[in-house]
């Protein structure tokens, strides 16, 4: 798709160059339901050339947080804008002095790429801590991983406060669990400037491991911040023959991001292309789990994870 029509580098033109953007570009205005012309209308009266850069920045952060939207922010040298409420407007469901505690993790776990692993339940339960997407899991670690756990009666991926990083390491870490490749969810990409100019639905496979697979139970927990790479992990973990997610509904962020560049140099990164589950389900508010369960404070009192437990019950049934 061509840029927008250049626009002078003044605060009107950065302005207007950062709406059209928006508004030829992104692709959850009509899902959301949002009136982007008015918003304009809104924002453009305080556009003064005489405002100061970082009052500027600020303004044009706050048009981007109308979008409500993780995936949405605005760069420059100085700061980066960004829209946290899909996450700090509900409980945590997580604390990581718990999972490092002795009754989980403990100080003597193991490491493999970025999981962090240990046998738990009395060495009955696989136990393993994936903080980020961004940190690579190879073959090699996952062989180790599943021999080291292959007299557990089954496995608990811990995904919760994972923000997200690479689609290719949600897709590689859901392979070993799957026996058959398959349709897990749908992208459609923008066509033209229209807000639901679309193609059509793509397929999104994925592919069962050739020769390292889990056939075991497996829990994976989330909370709302399971975000962006890790809500596509959740959606394709949702369709593996024996896993359950448990935990609450996860942050969202279904949107693939793009970005683009204003005339001052600012870059803006955006939503471009939603992303849908195997029922057409648009993913961008959050994937539901199987079982909802929300750590209690009285279990953290005495040193428990009330959905840790709640995964280990899970999987002795």
């Amino acid at each position: 798709m061509n840029e927008p029509e250049s626009e002078p580098n003044t605060h009107l033109g950065n302005f207007e160059a950062l709406w059209k953007i928006i508004d030829t570009r992104y692709c959850y205005l009509d899902y959301k339901k949002i009136n982007w012309d008015s918003i304009h209308a809104v924002y453009q009266t305080h556009v003064t050339e005489t405002v100061d850069e970082l009052a500027f920045f600020d303004l044009l952060g706050s048009m981007l947080a109308e979008l409500r939207d993780g995936h949405v922010n605005l760069y420059s040298n100085f700061d980066r804008s960004r829209y946290w409420k899909w996450y700090t407007d509900f409980a945590s469901n997580f604390s990581s002095s718990l999972i490092f505690s002795n009754r989980y993790l403990g100080e003597n776990y193991r490491i493999a790429g970025g999981l962090r692993y240990a046998k738990i339940d009395n060495d009955n339960i696989g136990y393993m801590y994936y903080s980020s997407f961004s940190y690579g899991i190879s073959d090699a670690n996952m062989l180790y991983v599943m021999n080291y756990f292959i007299n557990c009666k089954g496995l608990i991926i811990d995904v919760r406060d994972n923000g997200g990083g690479s689609l290719e390491y949600s897709e590689n870490l859901a392979s070993y669990f799957f026996k058959n490749d398959q349709v897990t969810g749908f992208i459609r990409h923008k066509t033209g400037i229209g807000h639901s100019d679309f193609s059509e639905p793509v397929e999104i496979r994925t592919y069962a491991h050739k020769t390292i697979q889990w056939q075991r139970p497996v829990v994976v927990l989330t909370n709302r911040m399971s975000y962006s790479a890790t809500n596509d992990f959740v959606n394709r973990m949702k369709m593996a023959p024996r896993a359950i997610i448990v935990g609450d509904k996860t942050g969202g962020g279904g949107g693939l991001p793009f970005s683009s560049e204003l005339p001052n140099g600012w870059m803006i990164r955006f939503s471009a292309s939603p992303m849908y589950n195997s029922n057409m389900e648009n993913t961008e508010w959050g994937i539901e789990p199987d079982v909802i369960d929300s750590l209690t404070i009285s279990d953290q009192v005495k040193g428990i994870d009330t959905i840790i437990e709640k995964a280990i019950t899970l999987i002795k049934k």
